[in-house]
């Protein structure tokens, strides 16, 4: 069955509103994209932040009639509003294939390798983790769990103990446990991405290896690497607890940061950490550095 597609362009402090009104419309449901080039890198927790110039999609059941909502809209829109206003019909898919149809197995470091369900890798040691994109973040497509995931083939030596902090998808967690650490304990703030995590470890065999907890009741038992895939802003507000879950001599990975955020971000541990190693991929930054015996 085919549906009717609207798209208009507005602003961001009209982009939930026009949402809405779409809604009632009828719209069966209603997504908001970036018109431009203006990521939203940095929404606090529990914000939903829209793009300055935002592209409103709506999706109609096949024979709707849009022209009397255009009709009632109109003396409500902007003049940017009514230029972009524009119907198209949309073909039915199974859209769940469309969108692994550009997710292909892709390989960080030398064996580690992310894949669909469905799909394996010619190398022979490969160390493979099975993923469908979900609703949580994390599937190695972004460089900086894409960094993260590289510096974790070469770190893990087997039997390691880690934290990681914003797990998402649970992808760095897996990756640990498969590559041959301990135990992992996961958290994030978000019940979904813990959710996430433990289906995801249970379809790649490595339940037994992984905890998932919220942040406040995580075990503070300092671990042998901490990773932490987050933002800049939380990376900063919480050095002091990051720095306490790692052990004496033991890694810190913090990733999911700018360059420009560097400076920041390095300040918040300089007494604790000695930073060793930072890795970039266009303007992302994934920082590397070891808890010092002694604070300077």
């Amino acid at each position: 069955m085919p549906w009717i597609q609207l798209t208009l362009r507005t602003e961001s402090e009209r982009a939930e509103r026009i949402g809405k009104a779409l809604q009632t419309a009828g719209a069966i449901a209603v997504t908001f994209a970036d018109a431009e080039d203006s990521p939203v890198l940095e929404p606090l927790p529990g914000e939903t932040r829209i793009w300055p110039n935002t592209l409103v999609t709506a999706l109609f059941n096949d024979g709707v009639d849009l022209a009397p909502l255009h009709q009632a809209l109109s003396p409500h829109l902007t003049a940017t509003e009514q230029h972009s206003w524009r119907v198209s019909e949309l073909a039915d898919q199974v859209w769940e294939r469309i969108w692994l149809e550009h997710f292909k197995p892709a390989r960080f470091g030398r064996r580690l390798w992310v894949c669909p369900h469905g799909e394996n890798v010619a190398q022979q040691d490969a160390v493979v983790i099975h993923l469908d994109p979900g609703l949580a973040f994390g599937t190695g497509t972004h460089p900086t769990t894409a960094m993260c995931l590289a510096w974790l083939d070469g770190a893990i030596l087997g039997g390691e103990r880690i934290i990681d902090y914003g797990c998402g998808s649970g992808i760095l967690a897996i990756a640990a446990a498969k590559l041959g650490a301990n135990t992992i304990r996961a958290t994030d703030i978000d019940p979904q991405a813990l959710l996430a995590t433990r289906q995801n470890a249970a379809d790649n065999g490595v339940s037994d290896h992984i905890d998932t907890h919220p942040p406040g009741t995580l075990d503070s038992t300092p671990a042998d690497i901490v990773l932490a895939n987050i933002l800049a802003g939380p990376l900063v507000e919480l050095a002091p607890l990051l720095i306490d879950l790692v052990k004496p001599g033991g890694d810190l990975v913090l990733s999911g940061l700018l360059k420009d955020q560097r400076d920041a971000v390095k300040g918040a541990y300089l007494h604790d950490i000695d930073w060793r190693a930072e890795h970039a991929v266009d303007e992302w930054l994934c920082l590397h550095g070891v808890r010092k015996t002694r604070s300077a």
